[in-house]
């Protein structure tokens, strides 16, 4: 699949003679200003030539940027870009999903998993239309401080959205990295990553270069058997089946259909055991997913 050309223009030059010093923990032997080319050469040669075309890469906005990120946290690509599509249509601006019904944006996020992420983008975007005029930030500072944004996600907007020089690290560019820098050592540290994103960051073009990193590294997970099982930052997620995220999605899947249900109906809807589904009532009260009235229980 051709790859969306993100305005390309020619990366950083670098003098020839220029050798990056990385000896210590990091790289096996210096990296060398030509290593750095070609590096960036093999990585945007497989973007331009199998970059994946993704609907958040298109007509960039900060507002559909923001979207595509917290979906994208914790998700699969293929699973956000329908639901991507869905949300948009039904919530296209901050101001829309500043207003959005509970209900209503539960419903839409329904099958994402991580409810919390939904609540957090509509408080984000009340945030936003509150205290910054309506306008998301390019600040990767002031990003963090908004609800739902970590260090990751506030430098991806900063990238994605305005392309910003910024450096930031996720699963698939330390992939890249551990796989093309990293191949004969285990437990590498993001400390020994950070360095080489930066040396090698086109900064002239770094929502182009990002992308590149992007799906780079996704297809060396399904060819080279996920090279990030050599990172101290590995985990695995814990599975879903029979998991509290499975009953928090059934509870919510349940009561987004539409008419308040007694608990009682609830362990028959979800088909999960009445005391797990009793302590997962409690705790998406007390997080402001649903209400309790009376006997019954309801999103509003």
């Amino acid at each position: 699949m051709k790859a969306i050309k993100d305005n390309a223009m020619p990366a950083r030059t670098l003098s020839k003679k220029a050798t990056i010093n990385f000896r210590s923990k990091t790289c096996a032997s210096p990296v060398s200003s030509s290593q750095i080319r070609s590096f960036r050469k093999k990585v945007y040669d497989y973007y331009d030539n199998q970059g994946r075309d993704l609907p958040w890469r298109k007509r960039v906005t900060p507002y559909r940027v923001l979207v595509s990120e917290i979906m994208l946290q914790q998700t699969q690509v293929d699973r956000v870009i329908e639901k991507y599509k869905e949300f948009l249509s039904a919530f296209p601006d901050v101001k829309t999903l500043a207003k959005a019904p509970l209900p209503k944006l539960l419903k839409i996020w329904s099958g994402m998993g991580y409810n919390r992420r939904a609540l957090s983008l509509r408080k984000l975007a009340q945030v936003v239309v509150a205290e910054h005029k309506g306008r998301l930030t390019s600040d990767p500072d002031i990003l963090v401080t908004l609800p739902g944004i970590g260090k990751y996600t506030a430098g991806a907007v900063a990238a994605f959205a305005f392309n910003k020089p910024v450096i930031f690290m996720d699963t698939n560019i330390r992939r890249v990295f551990i796989h093309e820098f990293f191949r004969d050592r285990q437990h590498i540290h993001d400390d020994e990553l950070v360095p080489l994103v930066r040396l090698t960051l086109d900064t002239k073009n770094p929502r182009k270069w990002y992308n590149a990193l992007m799906d780079y590294g996704a297809v060396l997970k399904k060819e080279h058997g996920n090279p990030n099982k050599r990172s101290v930052h590995y985990t695995r997620q814990s599975p879903f089946e029979n998991s509290n995220r499975q009953v928090r999605g059934r509870i919510i899947k349940a009561l987004v259909a539409g008419a308040p249900l007694t608990e009682a109906r609830i362990v028959t809807e979800t088909g999960m055991a009445a005391g797990r589904v009793r302590k997962n009532l409690d705790q998406l009260a007390r997080e402001g997913f649903i209400v309790k009235k009376e006997d019954r229980y309801l999103i509003e």
